[in-house]
């Protein structure tokens, strides 16, 4: 199984670090990274199973989302190489916010997959690590 693992601190709130995020279908708060968000079927992006097409290339699903817990997860149906539907199983990402000491906010986001594929870590390390900067400087 392959993995990541990222986290960034971000001096803001977590509850409203947590209503930025937590709209499946708006990624305004990365926009270096995030070029369109194309919402696919009728759920609304706070509802399971609300589906989107990311820069008109990741195909993803909301799986879970909790608002007490200020988390949710999702999985890549399909991609550009390497995270391509044929290349790639299971892939589920889970984003967590927590509260620090500080009064800021902690953002963890993790993923996992069944290929152990260092190519596919590196690429959706890379993604990640630019999110969460992009979040950093959002929200800031």
């Amino acid at each position: 199984m392959g993995s990541t693992f990222q986290d960034i601190e971000i001096n803001a709130p977590a509850d409203k670090v947590w209503q930025t995020i937590r709209n499946f279908h708006e990624l305004g708060w990365a926009p270096n990274v995030i070029t369109g968000v194309d919402k696919v079927g009728d759920k609304p992006g706070d509802e399971p199973g609300a589906g989107r097409v990311l820069n008109g290339a990741f195909h993803e699903t909301l799986l879970t989302l909790d608002d007490e817990a200020m988390n949710f997860s999702y999985s890549i149906d399909d991609g550009p190489p390497p995270v391509t539907k044929d290349g790639m199983t299971d892939y589920i990402g889970r984003v967590f916010v927590e509260a620090t000491e500080s009064g800021g906010s902690r953002v963890e986001w993790t993923s996992s997959w069944e290929q152990n594929d260092e190519e596919i870590q590196n690429f959706c390390q890379g993604i990640y690590v630019a999110i969460l900067g992009d979040m950093k400087k959002s929200l800031e």
